[in-house]
């Protein structure tokens, strides 16, 4: 591309991962500092609780999600976002079909693909 944009990485259904039963996952693009990932989730998946040192930043793109930390839970929809700060526990679980865009700073090690 040029020294100023990297490579475009198309959205392929058929690329994603399945990190776990009723979730699949594509990593977008990243660098160092920031990472783009999208999840689809099927409709009764529960996550496992967990924290990470990274934050996240979260935009529904379809279905509903419920999210649970220690502030709280809430259910979000298309078109909403929010923020999940580094080592906060927390854990989603998907009401209906749901596809997410999560954006990590830094980048995680753990979602990069091996080369």
């Amino acid at each position: 591309m040029s020294e100023y944009v990297t490579a475009v990485v198309p959205s392929q259904d058929e690329g994603m991962t399945t990190p776990e039963p009723g979730l699949r996952r594509q990593v977008m693009t990243y660098t160092d500092k920031l990472m783009l990932v999208r999840h689809r989730m099927e409709k009764g998946w529960v996550g496992a609780r967990h924290s990470h040192p990274h934050e996240q930043m979260v935009f529904i793109l379809s279905g509903r999600i419920q999210f649970e930390s220690p502030a709280g839970k809430f259910i979000v929809g298309p078109g909403d976002s929010f923020i999940v700060l580094g080592n906060v526990e927390h854990q989603a679980s998907a009401l209906e079909d749901s596809e997410v865009l999560d954006i990590f700073n830094p980048y995680r090690e753990d979602y990069a693909p091996k080369a």
